[in-house]
Formats: C-alpha cells, structure tokens, sequence
C-alpha cells in the first residue's frame, strides 16, 4: 500500500507499506488478516468509476492513447464550441463557487461525465480546467524535469531552445505529454481567434504557474518569485513549436477525444 486506504472488510485504514489483498475484479481492498471474512462472491466494478480528488495527471488518464483524461477533454471541446468568441478567455475568472462545484461534480462523475452545456459561463468552464491542472499533487512537466524545461527555454538560439524542448517533452510520462500537447493545441487555437484577445504572451502569463509551476511541492516565497517569468517563457517557446510537433502526440487514435 502507497496511500493508505480503509479496509473493505474491517473498515480500519491499510497502513503505508503493509501488504493488503486487492481483488482484480471488483477491485476490494483488505487487510490479509481479512480474507476469511471477505465475501466469496464479487461484483465486477462497472467501466465508471469516480476520480481521486487529488492525484498526478495519470491517475485521471484513460488506458488507451492518447492519455489525454476525459474532464480535460470535455472542458476543451466546450470551451471550443462557444467560448472562442469571449474576450479574455482563462483570464477572466469565473464564479469561484461554480468551478469549485462542477469541479467536485467533474470528478464524482469519473469516466463518464456530465455534459458542461448547462454551464451558462463559459468562464466558469476555463475556471473548472485550470483548477484541475493546478490541484494535481506535481505540475504537468513534472517535478524531476522543471529544471531541464526551465534551462531549454532560455537557450538563445530559438533553433537550439526548440530543439532542446523537443526532446524534454519526449521525456515526460505518456499521460503527461498527450496532455500538455492536446493543450498546447487548444491554446494555439485560442490564440489566433482574433475575439478572444489572449494571444502567445497573454496565455504564456496565465498557464505558466498552471503547467510548469515549480521543482518542488513547497516553493519558498524566493523561488516563487524567481520562477513565475520563466514560467511564463516555457509556455510561450512551448507555444512556438509547430502544430504538427503536438499532433504527433494525440492524433495517433481519436475515439478517446470525443466526450
């Protein structure tokens, strides 16, 4: 056990590094001092099933490419749909309320989610995407390569800066590239619609702290400072590397981008 969780049969908490028992049908989880108590019969854990509240990005991640998690997908898809004629879009902050609740409803649903079309804001949507991402237990690129992605951004030479970025991004887990690469696209698209107003800079300002925060789960005031203008810079060389670069990514199978 790496995150303890209660026990199906005592109810007691299955401690950090014990051995428990896991059914790999229905999923139950048991002390093994438990077993003679567990029911013989299981019932196979239907297709859906509730997201954690928190977790890295994997843990939200379908099973088959691209690794893109559905409440990512769908916030996209609906943002797509009717928000690219709103000025200032991720900018403008939607009622903290509603994301905070469509959030919590997001990841009570799971895998099979309901449809955002209901959200009268469009803002609220953004809100519900970028908290998402920033609730996630590491930033997308990763706690272990924010350094190599901080360092290939400030490369002069834009040639060996994207070259540089190239390669770091092929480092990170699958989950994490399909993702930020299905992103990356939507940002781009969101940039050249002349409505909205976000262009490269604007956006870079916005998703920086979001996507590349910071090396370690508790920055102090200092780093936090130093951090935020290449943060920024990351996601705006991220942003200059060509469409096609990221659709290598997710346009390998696209039944798991339809919502």
């Amino acid at each position: 056990v790496i995150r303890p969780e209660p026990c199906c049969v005592c109810g007691s908490r299955i401690r950090f590094a014990k051995t428990a028992i896991k059914c790999c049908q229905c999923q139950l989880l048991l002390h093994t001092k438990c077993r003679e108590q567990c029911p013989s019969l299981c019932t196979p854990r239907a297709h859906h099933h509730a997201w954690p509240h928190e977790g890295v990005l994997a843990d939200f991640a379908p099973s088959t490419p691209p690794l893109v998690p559905t409440l990512v997908v769908q916030c996209v898809t609906e943002v797509e749909t009717r928000g690219l004629t709103e000025t200032g879009l991720y900018r403008v902050p939607g009622t903290e309320q509603l994301v905070r609740e469509w959030k919590r409803k997001l990841l009570q649903a799971g895998d099979v989610l309901p449809g955002l079309s209901s959200v009268t804001d469009i803002h609220v949507v953004c809100g519900v995407l970028k908290d998402f991402l920033r609730g996630l237990k590491e930033p997308l690129v990763t706690f272990s390569l924010h350094p190599a992605f901080l360092r290939a951004a400030e490369i002069p030479d834009d040639a060996a800066s994207d070259m540089a970025l190239r390669h770091v991004v092929s480092k990170l887990p699958p989950a994490n590239r399909d993702t930020l690469a299905f992103l990356m696209l939507h940002l781009l698209r969101v940039s050249h619609s002349p409505d909205c107003k976000m262009d490269v800079l604007n956006l870079s300002r916005v998703f920086g702290p979001t996507l590349v925060g910071h090396s370690s789960a508790n920055p102090t005031p200092l780093t936090i400072m130093e951090d935020t203008p290449r943060q920024c810079k990351v996601v705006a060389r991220l942003l200059s590397l060509p469409p096609n670069f990221w659709r290598g990514f997710v346009e390998t199978e696209q039944e798991n981008l339809v919502p």
